[in-house]
């Protein structure tokens, strides 16, 4: 698709008329007919609102002339997945779960490979296979050569360290220490629980990037404790395999 049937199709998935979506972009409907004959492309500046207006990269805007990749972990990327800015923009450059709200979640090069294996052992890889593939891999991507520009001096850091010490300190039983917290998109996260009112609800946001774990049972069973974190909450929960049958088991404003 080129980007003249790329706005039309968002515009139109979206029912907005030439005249509204000029409205919000602050442009005249001439403009967004233009664009739409193909006549015109909007620049830099238009091209980030429609971005953030419709949900999509300016590589999508553009008809995906590129095949992106995370620049962190090497994911290809699609706009479901890509990361976000801090004003909520899409961020061509990174997943969400390497780049979360203009945050950069990894620090460790070696801790992302630890992340990362169990996927590609899914698709195939051999453990070695996977650790090696990483290890060739990672150093050619942007964010790993620029590091030391692009880091934030260990504050994440230090972040992550301050939420494991208040998830410790609250002694779950039956819940093992946690030693690590890893990037998860709150879409393959967000359960659904039972309430004691007999309603069910969620409590995350299907966009948003969050920290947390996976943790066995110290007594044993088929049921896994839960943990997610970010700024706002800490929250607990047991589930059993794929997620099923999730029990809360606390959910803490911090």
């Amino acid at each position: 698709m080129t980007t003249k049937d790329v706005i039309l199709e968002l515009r139109t998935k979206h029912g907005m008329s030439q005249d509204e979506l000029a409205e919000k972009l602050f442009v005249t409907r001439q403009a967004v007919s233009r664009w739409e004959t193909g006549e015109t492309v909007p620049n830099t500046e238009t091209l980030k609102l429609l971005s953030a207006l419709f949900g999509v990269s300016i590589n999508t805007l553009l008809g995906s002339p590129q095949k992106l990749r995370c620049q962190c972990c090497g994911m290809p990327l699609d706009d479901e997945i890509t990361g976000r800015n801090k004003d909520g923009s899409l961020n061509d450059d990174y997943c969400k779960w390497c780049f979360a709200d203009g945050t950069y979640t990894y620090s460790d090069m070696d801790e992302l490979i630890k992340v990362c294996i169990p996927h590609m052992v899914s698709e195939g890889f051999t453990e070695e296979q996977a650790r090696d593939y990483m290890k060739q891999m990672l150093p050619t991507l942007d964010y790993w050569k620029r590091y030391e520009e692009l880091g934030d001096n260990g504050e994440f850091d230090k972040f992550k360290a301050k939420l494991i010490e208040e998830i410790n300190a609250l002694g779950i039983e039956g819940m093992p220490k946690v030693e690590l917290l890893n990037a998860l998109v709150g879409k393959f996260v967000n359960l659904e629980y039972p309430l004691p009112s007999g309603i069910s609800a969620k409590f995350l946001d299907d966009g948003v990037t969050y920290l947390g774990t996976q943790l066995e049972c110290e007594f044993g069973g088929d049921r896994c404790f839960g943990v997610l974190a970010n700024m706002d909450f800490i929250l607990i929960c047991t589930y059993e395999a794929e997620g099923k049958n999730p029990e809360l088991v606390l959910y803490k404003k911090r």
